[in-house]
């Protein structure tokens, strides 16, 4: 098993790919709402979905790249794929490195001290539980914000070739709901971002880590 005594808190190929999602994020949100903005509905057209509040409302200009839908179509599918380059590498760095085992829940290992932190935060608990690197709540949001980019992906393929990718369309219900589910995962994926931000402002010591990589453990 990898020895992580002596390993920083944020190896450096951690930092490169974190910090990289900044600007493909922010480019992808911005011109997959310029994509939006050429119908602002949801659900099949003449029939948007009642769930929806926003039927038809389009998104603010300031948060749109592209100026217009093959612009916003051209930077989306452009920056799409680095952003899944950038996620794959993630991913092999962590099964290659072990980082897996400190950052990815573990049900038997992290759930009893995910609750626990949850009921510090919420003030029903005087005293946080043991952390490592991460307590159990954050590699549980964290893990979540993984398995959420996935789903967002698959959906964002079935936008892009919905019917070459026939089976894949069939598995989220058809085009529409795909569109639905596309939106909805950029929505949670901001939501993460602002309670990350949060956190961040809440325990400075962990932004000079994802910029330094911190100390070794001792």
């Amino acid at each position: 098993m990898t020895d992580f005594t002596r390993r920083r808190p944020q190896p450096w190929p951690i930092r490169l790919l974190h910090w990289a999602n900044v600007p493909l994020l922010v480019i992808m949100a911005g011109s997959g709402l310029q994509i939006l903005m050429a119908y602002p509905m949801m659900g099949p057209q003449g029939q948007p979905y009642g769930l929806y509040p926003f039927q038809g409302a389009p998104p603010p200009e300031w948060t749109r790249i592209g100026q217009w839908l093959a612009g916003g179509r051209h930077w989306h599918f452009a920056f799409a794929w680095l952003l899944v380059v950038n996620g794959l590498a993630y991913l092999v760095y962590l099964a290659l490195s072990g980082e897996w085992r400190r950052r990815l829940f573990q049900p038997r290992r992290d759930t009893r001290n995910a609750l626990g932190t949850l009921a510090y935060y919420l003030r029903l608990r005087r005293h946080a539980p043991p952390q490592e690197l991460y307590n159990g709540l954050q590699r549980l949001a964290y893990t979540g914000t993984l398995l959420l980019t996935l789903v967002v992906v698959l959906s964002g393929l079935v936008l892009y070739k919905p019917v070459q990718l026939g089976w894949l369309t069939a598995l989220f219900g058809g085009y529409d709901p795909a569109r639905l589910v596309h939106l909805i995962g950029l929505a949670l994926l901001a939501l993460f971002t602002v309670g990350h931000v949060v956190m961040v402002a809440l325990h400075p010591r962990s932004f000079g880590e994802m910029v330094t990589g911190g100390r070794p453990h001792a």
